[in-house]
């Protein structure tokens, strides 16, 4: 038998009447917080470059995401094929220079624009935004890096808000050590004055997001 098939046997066996006790008293909220906890250590395996532990955690994750693909099937919903299926032929059809009769595209630049006209067109959206909505639950430096790439891609003006050559200049030099480096000692020199710093950083990107929009509105 397929291991996927087996996993989901054993969740389905887990969640029966006289499965475990624990799993059957579970929701899709009652374990958000394991599933934030087996994200991160997945992060983990990947940043220490252990591939017998990066297998592991991948484990760990699918387990979840048929967890809940399990709970919804239970309660008529979908089950772990319609998931499957769906993310299947979503990518298939964002994907139409690999899959479709689509122009041959060259770029990874020429991808993910494609990707984001093909999602809009997929949402119903017949203008686009000016930044995506992003998860409110996203960690500040992640929310903060995706905004900046939508001002980027866009060629949005973020006024006062960034000192854009500033940041140019400092690419000159950044490496992934450096980077480390100087984020951690900002972050050290907030906690010595009493800042916190992802509530800075987290405001700072408000304060970005609403310059280039109101920018963006008036041009």
């Amino acid at each position: 038998m397929p291991g996927i098939d087996l996993l989901l046997a054993t969740i389905a066996r887990l969640r029966a009447p006289d499965g475990c006790p624990w799993d059957r008293e579970q929701t899709h909220r009652t374990i958000c917080d394991c599933l934030v906890e087996e994200v991160a250590e997945l992060v983990q395996a990947i940043d220490r470059n252990d591939e017998a532990n990066l297998r592991e955690e991948l484990g760990d994750l699918l387990f979840h995401v048929a967890m809940h693909a399990q709970m919804a099937a239970e309660a008529g919903k979908f089950t772990f094929d319609d998931v499957a299926r769906e993310v299947n032929e979503k990518m298939v059809r964002r994907h139409p220079h690999v899959f479709g009769d689509g122009a041959k595209l060259g770029t990874s630049d020429a991808v993910v624009t494609q990707w984001e006209q093909i999602k809009l067109q997929e949402k119903g959206v017949q203008k686009p935004t000016v930044f995506k909505d992003l998860p409110p639950s996203l960690n500040a430096i992640l929310t903060a890096r995706e905004v900046w790439k939508q001002v980027r891609k866009k060629q949005l003006d973020a006024g006062a808000t960034v000192d854009v050559a500033r940041v140019e200049a400092q690419t000159q030099e950044l490496t992934e050590a450096v980077a480390g480096r100087r984020l951690f000692e900002l972050i050290a020199a907030c906690r010595d004055v009493g800042i916190d710093p992802d509530s800075a950083l987290r405001r700072q990107t408000s304060k970005v997001v609403a310059e280039a929009e109101l920018r963006a509105l008036q041009s």
